[in-house]
């Protein structure tokens, strides 16, 4: 996805995002079934108004085909990261550790989600350390230095 896109699936409507999710439900679909499958009272104008919107900021792709199918041009993995670093951002003021703590205190994990936790912290430390033939220097004040 490139810079333009990602910075426009950070800012989705909720419409635009609704028929995202119907693309990556559906596939490829015409105007006329994208506005079956969305099952809303939605007209047949304001749904090929989103499409198109989605084609401009280069979330959907249009054939050229008639009638024209769209289809997904992103994943649901990638919008919902965007989202998440645009609420890290502006909830967290970028720091991933108060927003994680306030998910984690405001209601009870299952045991398995405890689980996933602590595996993702694992994963996140190997990720972090230097990699092997890569020596790092620790100055006086702690940090790492080349």
């Amino acid at each position: 996805m490139g810079k333009k896109a990602k910075r426009d699936a950070a800012r989705l409507a909720a419409g635009e995002l609704e028929m995202l999710h119907m693309l990556w439900r559906e596939g490829g679909v015409t105007i006329l079934e994208a506005q079956q499958a969305l099952g809303l009272p939605i007209g047949y104008t304001t749904v090929q108004t989103r499409l198109n919107r989605l084609v401009r900021k280069g979330l959907v792709q249009k054939s050229r085909t008639r009638p024209a199918k769209y289809t997904a041009a992103v994943t649901a993995e990638q919008v919902s990261a965007d989202d998440l670093d645009l609420l890290v951002e502006r909830v967290a003021a970028g720091e991933v550790v108060p927003l994680v703590a306030q998910l984690v205190n405001r209601r009870a994990l299952s045991a398995g989600e405890i689980t996933q936790l602590k595996r993702l912290v694992s994963e996140a430390e190997l990720r972090a350390r230097p990699k092997k033939g890569r020596r790092t220097n620790r100055g006086a004040d702690g940090k790492a230095s080349r």
